[in-house]
């Protein structure tokens, strides 16, 4: 993209209809540089100055310099920038333009005239779409030749009327310079197109890992606070009571809480990294860290997954495990990995609480989590309360990852 805009340099003129932003990089043409084109405006009317004649303040003379000055003003007009008014306007000013150079083609005696004919042509086909520019470029070959053919003029040198014929001809030069002015900004649009879609999905990747790492953010504090703050809590209630050793055991598990928090936060750094971690081993210490010793049954046969896939699933598993102890504390938990021919499977089922909830406690965010993470996964989850059974007016949460 940027090679194109370094290679095509000097084009000045803003697609028909639009004006150019503030910044905005010109998008040249082949064979459109202004200064070139300027100065080969500049040499057709200064060699008409000396050349073309008669000129003069009265009588032909004064015809002649007045068709001199339109043709002039005409071929000026090149210049012009391409937008919505200067489109509407181009077909008057062009075939008036025509008109006086043949009409001054027809008048002078002697000069290059005709140069007025021949660059206004190859204008036509620039500025005008194809119908129009051959049928006015058709309009100035018949009327230069017209001219010429009826001897208007007193010519020292007579020109050839197949000259005035040939006026038209460079319109197909000015077609072909459109087409590539068109081409070139197509290539152009494209690139820009594909430069915005490159830029937002770069944006996109930014959102989606600060969605990650948000989510990891949550699981280590937000669960780890909560369980530090209930112990805290329970033990600053049992001071009041006097029961030392009840006090010391809430402390105790407090320090546990934190050690554990410890574990957390270095799987989440192995998670930010995208350091590959065994599934089975590191669920088995979460699970048992939790305080659910042998709850975790492993069915089909072992086989590693994909890091992603892994990490995952493991925080699926703290979050589950986060809330049962929060919404159902002293409930038994079951946690069931299963590996399939085309899934892995994570089933967390808690019985009911035999403790009194704090119900204040929670973001809010775990089960949203869980969502995106499967999501990004393009699993499915599952997560409410149990119905039936022996764990009934428990909960469950199911995650299912293909591959």
């Amino acid at each position: 993209m940027q090679y194109v805009r370094r290679m095509l340099t000097t084009q000045s003129a803003p697609p028909p209809g639009k004006s150019p932003s503030p910044g905005a990089v010109p998008h040249p043409i082949p064979g459109q540089d202004p200064r070139v084109r300027w100065a080969m405006t500049l040499a057709v009317i200064v060699a008409g100055i000396v050349t073309v004649r008669p000129m003069g303040f009265s009588g032909r003379g004064l015809a002649v310099a007045a068709l001199f000055a339109v043709s002039t003003a005409a071929l000026l007009a090149r210049g012009l920038p391409e937008n919505a008014a200067t489109q509407r306007f181009a077909p008057v000013w062009l075939t008036g333009g025509v008109v006086a150079a043949a009409a001054l083609i027809g008048l002078s005696s002697s000069g290059t005239g005709y140069l007025f004919a021949f660059f206004l042509a190859g204008h036509i086909g620039y500025r005008l779409e194809t119908r129009r520019a051959l049928a006015l470029a058709g309009l100035c070959s018949v009327l230069c030749a017209g001219v010429l053919y009826v001897h208007l003029g007193s010519w020292q040198q007579p020109l050839p009327w197949t000259v005035g014929l040939a006026a038209g001809a460079p319109v197909l030069v000015g077609i072909i310079n459109r087409s590539q002015r068109q081409a070139v900004r197509a290539v152009i649009a494209a690139s820009e197109s594909a430069e915005r879609a490159a830029l937002a999905e770069a944006r996109t990747a930014v959102l989606t890992e600060r969605g990650r790492i948000a989510r990891d953010v949550h699981d280590v504090l937000a669960h780890s606070l909560a369980g530090i703050n209930m112990q805290l809590e329970l033990a600053d209630a049992l001071i009041e009571t006097g029961d030392l050793e009840k006090v010391r055991e809430a402390n105790a598990k407090a320090h546990s809480l934190v050690k554990e928090s410890l574990k957390q936060a270095q799987w989440t750094v192995h998670a930010l990294r995208e350091d590959a971690l065994p599934l089975v081993e590191s669920l088995t210490a979460m699970v048992e860290s939790s305080g659910h010793h042998d709850s975790l049954t492993v069915v089909g046969a072992v086989r590693d997954v994909p890091t992603r896939v892994t990490q995952n699933l493991l925080r699926i598993a703290q979050e589950a495990l986060t809330n049962a102890a929060r919404h159902a504390p002293g409930a038994d938990v079951r946690v069931e990995l299963t590996f399939g021919a085309a899934s892995t499977t994570l089933k967390i089922r808690n019985r009911p609480g035999t403790r009194e909830v704090n119900a204040g406690l929670g973001s809010g965010m775990g089960l949203i989590g869980m969502r995106e993470r499967v999501a990004l996964l393009d699993g499915t989850v599952t997560a409410g309360p149990v119905t039936e059974g022996p764990d009934r007016g428990g909960w469950h949460v199911e995650a299912v990852i293909p591959g």
